[in-house]
């Protein structure tokens, strides 16, 4: 298949991209800068430019743009950026995909199980309302920008991403290091739900998602048994053989991360419903299995 791709650059995107044409798939990538080759396409998610001609022909479109949620503090500016990133380009591509004579067959638009804001213990699916906060408002209009694609009859999913175990780049990239050097611990009380997922289930679920029809709406990419971040912290501890011994306050959080720190403490106890009910195996289906994997791969 032909296959567009946004935010290729990234931990989810490059690993999708190489992926893919491992197995002889043919990958536009969409740039913002100036393309540095054929297998590249120039858009503009800000403006709303997206080159239609680079879409001729493509089964499916895999939407991963979006400014890094934790690569900065949140400041009035960068909250804007995290927004506009996703709902303005998310709108850019599904106007653009809407207007093809030959859409895709399927349009699978990253988002984040920050949909659901802090749900404490409550286990949330995808029938799970909206939760309250910043990220959650972020993901309900990013997804309702993805309306124009949808609505011109293209599949649509959603792509409701936990937090990715990836031994580089990405949150738990940045752990690594302070478990190998004995510095890690809980955050907070340790007592909120961290939905983990190895990199290469991840790769997996959106592939899955794009070769699936009944898929579509939101789908969680979360493994089967979201854990506590004690759990997680103590499954790192195990596998590293490394002490973590040192919690991190709430409130040093707080100081150091601002409003971010919110989300860092929140809770999503969320399951991958449809993902299990349309016949989606893991790979890495336990923490000490998705950590393992990550180390395996870099």
């Amino acid at each position: 298949m032909r296959i567009a791709v946004t935010g290729s650059s990234g931990l989810i995107g490059s690993a999708l991209v190489r992926s893919l044409r491992g197995d002889g798939h043919d990958v536009v990538r969409f740039v913002r800068g100036a393309p540095a080759g054929a297998d590249e396409a120039r858009w503009d998610p800000v403006r709303g430019y997206v080159d239609p001609g680079a879409l001729t022909g493509c089964a499916a479109v895999v939407h991963l743009a979006g400014a890094g949620i934790g690569e900065h503090r949140w400041t009035a500016a960068y909250k804007k950026q995290i927004r506009d990133s996703r709902v303005l380009g998310t709108a850019a591509m599904a106007r653009a995909l809407a207007a093809l004579e030959q859409p895709p067959q399927v349009f699978v638009v990253g988002s984040a199980v920050g949909y659901y804001g802090d749900a404490g213990d409550r286990v949330v699916d995808e029938d799970s309302p909206a939760g309250d906060g910043f990220l959650a408002q972020v993901c309900v209009e990013w997804e309702a920008a993805a309306e124009p694609a949808r609505a011109a009859g293209i599949r649509t999913a959603f792509a409701r991403t936990g937090l990715v175990v990836a031994g580089h780049g990405g949150a738990w990239g940045r752990m690594f290091p302070l478990f190998r050097a004995g510095l890690g611990g809980r955050l907070g009380n340790g007592r909120q739900y961290w939905p983990y997922i190895s990199l290469r289930d991840e790769i997996a679920a959106l592939r899955h998602i794009i070769d699936t029809p009944s898929l579509s709406g939101p789908v969680n990419l979360t493994g089967p048994e979201p854990l506590t971040n004690r759990q997680v912290t103590a499954a790192m501890a195990r596998v590293l053989h490394r002490p973590a011994v040192l919690p991190v306050p709430a409130v040093a959080l707080r100081l150091v991360l601002g409003e971010l720190a919110s989300d860092v403490l929140g809770s999503q106890r969320a399951r991958p419903t449809r993902l299990l009910d349309s016949g989606f195996v893991f790979h890495d289906p336990g923490i000490e299995q998705a950590i393992r994997a990550s180390l395996r791969t870099g």
